[in-house]
C-alpha cells in the first residue's frame, strides 16, 4: 500500500534511498538545504519539493532523515522549521543519520512527548550500497515502531535489524566504525608488507579473500588501494566524524577503545595531506 511520505537531506546517501522509495511507489516530498539538488531528484523521480523541514514533514506518515552530523540534525528536526514543527500526532521519523546516542534520545523523548514515534536507524554500505538498495540498517526505538516500517526499509536495505531501545542503533553503528577502523589498518599493513615483499598483490588478494582474512573491505577496496585509487566510498573526513563519537561515547561508558584512537589519528594525517575526501581505505597512503 503506498504511503505518503518526507525525506529530508539529499546527500550521498539520501538521494538515492529516497529515490528507492518512489520506485516502490510511495509518494515523498523532499527537502533540502542546497534546493538545487532537491530540484534536480524531483526532476529525476517525481514527488514533491517543500522549501522546509516543517513543510515537508505536514501530513506525511513517516518522516526520513539522512544528513550529516549533530548540529545539522539538531537543525533539521528540532529547528523552528525543523521536521518535529511539522509532524502530527501518530507519525514516525526515521532518522538515517549518524550521530550520537545522546542526541537520538533526546530526539526521542522529544517526539515522545507530542505523540509522535522516532527510530535512530544509522546504515551502513556506503554510496554503491543505497544505489543498489542493498544496506544494512541498525534500529532503536520502540520494536513496535520499527516493525511499521519493515516494509520502506526492505525497499532499500537487504538487512534490517531491531536492536533496542533509543540510542541503540548509534551505538550499534559506533561499533561499525571501530570494526572498519581496524579492519582497514590491518588491511593497509598486509598490502603495504606484500608490496615491500614483492608478493603480486592480485594473486595475494584472491586467495587469502577465500581465507580467514576475508572481509568487505578486502573484497572491495583491496585492489583500488593497490593501485592508488581512492575516488569513491566513504570519505575520511566523515569517518572520522564517526570515529570523534564512538570515542566520546567510549569515554563516558568507561570503555578502551585503543586502537580506534591510534586509526584516528593515522586518518588525521591523511588529512593534512590533503586527503579528507578519499575513501576511508586511503589509510595505506600512510605507510611506505
Amino acid at each position: 500500500m503506498a504511503r505518503r511520505l518526507a525525506f529530508l537531506c539529499l546527500g550521498t546517501m539520501g538521494y538515492p534511498i529516497a529515490g528507492h522509495l518512489v520506485r516502490a511507489g510511495h509518494s515523498v516530498t523532499v527537502y533540502n538545504r542546497t534546493p538545487g539538488r532537491a530540484q534536480a531528484w524531483v526532476e529525476e523521480y517525481g514527488g514533491d519539493l517543500a522549501e522546509s523541514p516543517e513543510a515537508a514533514s505536514r501530513g506525511a506518515e513517516v518522516v526520513f532523515v539522512c544528513t550529516g552530523n549533530d548540529d545539522d540534525l539538531r537543525q533539521v528536526v528540532l529547528g523552528d522549521a525543523g521536521a518535529l514543527a511539522g509532524l502530527e500526532t501518530g507519525a514516525l521519523l526515521v532518522d538515517h543519520t549518524t550521530a550520537s546516542a545522546e542526541l537520538a534520545r533526546e530526539i526521542w523523548d522529544r517526539a515522545r512527548k507530542r505523540g509522535i514515534g522516532c527510530l535512530d536507524a544509522p546504515v551502513s554500505g556506503g554510496q554503491a550500497g543505497a544505489q543498489n538498495g542493498k544496506l544494512t540498517v541498525m534500529v532503536g526505538g520502540e520494536e513496535s515502531h520499527f516493525q511499521s516500517v519493515t516494509n520502506l526499509l526492505d525497499c532499500y536495505a537487504h538487512k534490517r535489524v531491531w536492536m533496542g531501545p533509543a540510542g541503540s542503533g548509534q551505538l550499534t553503528k559506533m561499533v561499525n566504525q571501530i570494526c572498519i577502523a581496524g579492519l582497514l589498518q590491518g588491511l593497509s599493513e598486509g598490502l603495504a608488507f606484500a608490496t615491500r615483499a614483492g608478493i603480486d598483490g592480485g594473486r595475494l588478494v584472491d586467495v587469502i579473500s577465500k581465507g580467514a582474512a576475508q572481509s568487505w573491505q578486502m573484497e572491495n577496496r583491496a585492489l583500488s588501494m593497490l593501485e592508488g585509487s581512492f575516488d569513491f566510498g566513504f570519505a575520511v573526513d566523515w569517518m572520522r566524524k564517526d570515529l570523534a563519537i564512538a570515542l566520546a561515547e567510549a569515554e563516558r561508558v568507561g570503555a578502551e577503545l585503543p586502537v580506534a584512537g591510534l586509526v584516528d589519528g593515522f586518518y588525521s594525517e591523511v588529512q593534512e595531506r590533503g586527503g579528507g575526501r578519499w575513501d576511508t581505505s586511503s589509510l595505506i597512503t600512510r605507510l611506505p
